[in-house]
């Protein structure tokens, strides 16, 4: 049992050292492409995997190879990291408490309304620089294709996505070819053109921010799980500290076992010398 921490610890670290190489890799990868949904990932992802691979070779060459100073900076990175992703989920459950979408009388759809959102989701969407990179996404995306070709019928008994909700139409209370006073600003900036259509509307923004918060819950369930696993691997991280820090005191200089059976034979010849000296012997 005294190794048993170590030994956990060296192999746990190993997997995550191994699984940092194809994360970076992707990093790598995306930086290459020109499609503008991708270049939103591939800094996290270069950031992730460099941060595992340097974590995880910490505690792998301190856990198998007795290095005190190395498990100590593990130790530290990793309560770092707990203490970052714990901030994290908890920041992303309040911002993405709000949201959800409206529904719409005889639609099978939702409709999302801006406001509807947290002041810190609006303002990072209505920045021109990201929406921008939004748009140029959902535009290569294609999303909206799929459902040019439906009939009315199809807008009354189909689903859609809240980006298809958002973008690919005007608002449900818009009427045309009429005038109506107090319609929804969107309504006016509906275009037929394809490379138009409403991407220029609030409700598309809306809808690129409902999917972000369904995103981002989805992301907060697996930092809770996440959480546990890495408070459990600090916990035996902790062990495997303490084990390290006791070998290094049993055994300082590299010395091996029989180092410790040592002062008892130098014991007993001196303990002989003076039986010798006082004539015992």
């Amino acid at each position: 049992m005294y190794r048993f921490s170590n030994t956990v610890i060296g192999f746990l670290n190993l997997f995550t050292l191994l699984a940092s190489i194809p994360i970076m890799g992707a990093g790598l990868w995306m930086a290459r492409s020109n499609a503008t949904c991708e270049s939103f990932l591939q800094t996290p992802l270069l950031v992730i995997g460099f941060v595992i691979l340097i974590v995880s070779l910490a505690g792998f060459i301190g856990a198998c190879f007795n290095v005190a100073w190395a498990l100590w900076l593990y130790l530290l990175v990793m309560l770092f990291l707990i203490g970052a992703l714990m901030g994290i989920t908890i920041f992303g459950f309040v911002v993405t408490s709000q949201g959800g979408g409206q529904l719409v009388a005889g639609r099978a759809y939702r409709e999302y309304h801006l406001s509807d959102y947290s002041p810190w989701l609006r303002k990072r969407i209505k920045d021109p620089h990201y929406w921008m990179a939004i748009r140029t996404c959902i535009l290569n995306s294609k999303t909206c294709d799929s459902i040019s070709m439906w009939t009315p019928v199809d807008y009354l008994t189909r689903d859609l996505t809240p980006i298809q909700s958002g973008c690919c139409k005007p608002p449900t209370s818009c009427t045309y070819g009429a005038v109506v006073m107090n319609q929804d600003p969107d309504c006016s900036l509906w275009n037929n053109a394809p490379s138009l259509l409403c991407y220029e509307c609030d409700s598309c923004k809306a809808g690129v921010l409902e999917d972000v918060r369904r995103d981002w819950h989805k992301l907060s369930v697996l930092n809770i799980v996440m959480l546990v696993i890495l408070i459990g691997i600090y916990s035996i991280g902790c062990c495997a500290f303490q084990n390290t820090k006791r070998a290094e005191s049993d055994y300082p200089y590299g010395r091996n076992r029989m180092s410790k059976i040592r002062p008892r034979w130098d014991f007993y010849w001196w303990r002989w010398l003076e039986d010798r000296r006082h004539g015992l012997y």
